[in-house]
């Protein structure tokens, strides 16, 4: 067994426990009601927290050029390009 399948084997074994441990703490204890707050609060949470990242992201982040401005510098450096190839170019030999 390599290292990714052993890492796999402890997440899955982790996740049955959790979920068994989950399923007994909702359904079977005296916490059930603080249980479903906490996971309600934390998944909730989690949703927020992702929204805020790609506001501040998208807030933050510049807009991309106009397609228009880049045509033009490729057009630009397409013939400063071919100049540079015009005046490397050696004159042809006499004939």
């Amino acid at each position: 067994m390599n290292k990714d399948q052993g890492i796999g084997a402890v997440l899955l074994l982790a996740s049955i426990i959790g979920v068994i441990l989950y399923s007994w703490l909702v359904f079977f204890s005296g916490w059930w009601e603080v249980i479903i707050k906490l996971t309600a609060f934390v998944a909730v949470g989690f949703v927020l927290f992702i929204l805020g990242w790609i506001g501040y992201t998208l807030a933050t982040t510049p807009p991309p050029k106009p397609i228009e401005e880049i045509e033009k510098e490729i057009e630009k450096e397409v013939k400063e390009t071919k100049e540079e190839a015009k005046e490397e170019t050696p004159p042809p030999p006499p004939t």
